[in-house]
């Protein structure tokens, strides 16, 4: 499947449809205390880019990158379920890591949750580690917490 990975606003209408799905999904499995995910108007701020795989116009999946003191997180990651399997998220993850190397990034750093298990094996293929909380977030046993140096990025 050939995917295309590009910049957009969290506000394409592609986008939309995604994250309308992935919330639903942080809705329905967390608390609300429990649901670190950013709202659209968030995701179009300074200091965050958000990024949209298609194949022939249809959106695939997204991922944000939100940058905090030379670091950058990982955020809004989703694949529609009808694209899961195919290395959608794969390529999501490896553009973000192209994007955070030519930035001079230090870290990637995400937080996910532990009943997102493909999720937590995804992160952990691709180099990334278990830590505890960093930045804003505390403690849960809700919240699962990885990083990556980027550094270690081919």
């Amino acid at each position: 499947m050939p995917v295309t990975i590009d910049a957009v606003s969290a506000r394409d209408p592609r986008a939309v449809a995604l994250l309308e799905q992935s919330h639903a999904l942080m809705r329905a499995l967390f608390a609300p205390e429990d649901n670190h995910f950013l709202e659209i108007d968030a995701l179009c701020m300074p200091g965050i880019s958000f990024y949209l795989a298609t194949d022939g116009g249809r959106g695939l999946g997204c991922v944000a990158l939100r940058r905090m003191d030379g670091d950058g997180e990982v955020k809004s990651f989703f694949v529609d379920p009808d694209a899961r399997g195919l290395g959608v998220g794969r390529a999501l993850l490896a553009h973000l890591e192209g994007v955070a190397r030519a930035e001079g990034l230090g870290w990637l750093r995400l937080e996910t949750g532990p009943s997102l298990d493909a999720a937590a094996r995804l992160y952990q293929s691709q180099g990334f580690v278990p830590r505890g909380p960093f930045a804003d977030y505390k403690e849960s046993p809700a919240s699962l917490f990885f990083e990556k140096p980027v550094s270690q990025f081919a």
